[in-house]
């Protein structure tokens, strides 16, 4: 039985079509990477399976509808981190990490029997936000205020992950630190990975999975290998993606490196 699966997803706002018919599953131990054009409905996806917005079609998770889960199991079991996050209360960073606990007892102040201050503990030293642990999140850079979500997420400890460019603010440093950390979470049994990412080279580098769309409808979905595939790249974007990616890792070359 597959972790999460997708049955002809459509969302519409009146005549415009956002997503037409998609269709995909993944299984634990997958990173699937959903990737396309802008515009192509990759974040809608994200949005249907956290209920976010109405759909039609079926989205079954662990082989139960999704509408059929209540907040709370959802929140144990699936972890969203949209592209852009803002706080529009002075909470400390450990108090924004300390909410991702909350679906795991009763109580958010209550005792420490669930493994909260392990968990959290853990978060932050993993985002690299030891330094900033007491910090108001209103004076946090964009950057800063993400690995905090990150850490939230990661506190929250769900069987699914789903990240909307999970790293889009983020400086090169935490960028490698960020997939490296979730590949690293994915190595346990029973967890899976959906990710909407733009840059291609990180869909190829982490993603055992790709889902490629285009106008709301699905190109192709399989193993990334296959899916990245020159044909089906250069028709979605049109225009020939293998030889502007060369051009572009060109400009790094051994000399440069000696300097």
């Amino acid at each position: 039985m597959s972790m999460l699966e997708v049955k002809d997803l459509s969302v519409s706002y009146g005549d415009l079509h956002i997503l037409r018919d998609v269709s995909f599953s993944v299984e634990p131990g997958q990173w699937l990477m959903i990737i396309g054009p802008n515009g192509a409905g990759k974040t809608t996806i994200l949005n249907s399976i956290s209920r976010g917005v109405p759909y039609t079609g079926t989205i079954v998770y662990q082989g139960r509808d999704i509408r059929r889960w209540k907040p709370r199991e959802l929140a144990l079991n699936i972890g969203l981190l949209s592209q852009n996050n803002s706080m529009g209360y002075a909470f400390t960073v450990e108090e924004i990490v300390r909410l991702g606990r909350y679906a795991h007892s009763a109580s958010v102040l209550s005792g420490d029997k669930d493994g909260r201050e392990e968990a959290i503990d853990r978060a932050i030293a993993l985002t690299g936000l030891e330094g900033l642990r007491n910090q108001s999140s209103l004076t946090l850079s964009g950057g800063e205020l993400q690995r905090t979500f990150l850490a939230q997420l990661f506190a929250q400890d769900p069987r699914l992950l789903m990240l909307d460019e999970p790293t889009n603010h983020l400086d090169l440093v935490y960028q490698k630190q960020v997939f490296n950390l979730i590949r690293e979470w994915l190595t346990e049994n029973g967890r899976a990975v959906v990710s909407v990412v733009h840059d291609l080279s990180l869909a190829r580098a982490y993603g055992t999975h790709a889902l490629l769309l285009s106008k709301g409808r699905t190109v192709a979905e399989g193993p990334v290998s296959e899916v990245t595939a020159p044909k089906l790249l250069n028709e979605v974007y049109s225009m020939d993606v293998y030889s502007w990616m060369r051009e572009m890792y060109s400009q790094w070359t051994d000399e440069d490196s000696s300097t």
